[in-house]
């Protein structure tokens, strides 16, 4: 039996506003209640994702953070790649474009002219 998207997404609103509830009146990091309502918005979450697919083929633009999966990808972060050379890439084809830039060149001309004029 496919879930009603309708009554997953009440659930799921029901859950976070339990989440807020709780966050509001915690003690502490580790207070069972709040946990007990992260899991749960969690699962209504998915429950929602779920019958959304099933009944329109949709699906949202978030996804569920997991501690597990989340300790597996700090594990590759050192894999000896720097993600910054990327950025460098980037950086350096966008000084290509205003080298390439004719009001670029301009610019430098009239400060040439001024300060030939200085002399």
């Amino acid at each position: 039996m496919t879930a009603d998207p309708r009554a997953a997404l009440t659930a799921l609103v029901a859950a976070l506003e339990t989440h807020l509830e709780t966050s509001a009146v915690s003690r502490g990091e580790d207070d069972p209640a709040v946990i007990e309502a992260y899991e749960r918005i969690a699962e209504a979450f998915t429950a929602y994702d779920d019958a959304l697919m099933d009944a329109y083929g949709e699906v949202t633009p978030l996804e569920v953070y997991d501690d597990d999966l989340a300790s597996d990808d700090d594990e590759d972060a050192d894999d000896g790649e720097d993600d910054d050379d990327l950025d460098d890439d980037l950086d350096d084809d966008d000084l290509d474009e205003e080298l390439d830039d004719p009001e670029v060149e301009d610019d430098d001309e009239d400060l040439d002219d001024t300060t030939s004029g200085r002399h």
